[in-house]
């Protein structure tokens, strides 16, 4: 015969054992269910940080073959040009030879011309002339890094993909003399002259 010391009632007792389980097992419940919703963050942040690392191969990816394009279509441009001279040089007629699309209708600021005095910025790319107003309004023309750049065109400059491709156009800009390069990889808003293709300059 089971005995209820201190006068308790049964009833009261038996109450309690039957909520402290019922206590006892939600318990369980939520905790299992913690654990199930932790381990499904941990799933999601693994994947979120494979998309982020394909995301960042595939920006760098993006950048290389638009500067490649780019490249190809100055080149052309140039070849053209030269082949132009020399017929004319020579005073003969020659049939106009057939070119790739970009080149006779070329994308509107994405060759980056070597700089001229009379030459006005507008004949860059709008990413080209952001770089510049970017050195240009920097306090005491200090030269900049390219993440710095980055960061000041509001980029996230975290991301290297997002830095590469602005020091890729920085370093464009820097070699058609739209702005000086440092020794130390750094870049100012200051202008050098520089050689036309012909002459030798880098595309």
């Amino acid at each position: 015969m089971v005995s209820f010391g201190g006068g308790r009632d049964p009833a009261s007792c038996f109450r309690v054992i039957v909520e402290g389980s019922a206590m006892t097992s939600m318990l369980g419940l939520l905790e299992a269910r913690e654990a199930s919703a932790r381990e499904r963050v941990e799933v999601l942040r693994e994947d979120a940080a494979r998309a982020a690392a394909a995301l960042e191969a595939g920006e760098v990816e993006l950048d290389r073959r638009v500067i490649a394009r780019e490249e190809l279509i100055e080149a052309l441009a140039a070849s053209a040009a030269e082949s132009t001279a020399t017929d004319a040089e020579g005073g003969e007629e020659v049939a106009p030879a057939v070119r790739p699309g970009p080149v006779s209708a070329p994308v509107p600021g994405v060759i980056v011309p070597p700089w001229r005095e009379e030459l006005s910025v507008s004949v860059l790319s709008l990413d080209n002339q952001r770089i510049l107003n970017v050195l240009q309004d920097r306090l005491g023309g200090e030269a900049m890094r390219a993440k710095d750049i980055a960061a000041a065109l509001g980029l996230d400059a975290s991301v290297p993909a997002k830095v590469e491709g602005v020091r890729s156009k920085a370093k464009r800009l820097g070699e058609r003399g739209w702005l000086l390069q440092e020794a130390s990889g750094m870049f100012s808003a200051g202008r050098r002259l520089v050689a036309s293709p012909a002459g030798g300059s880098s595309a």
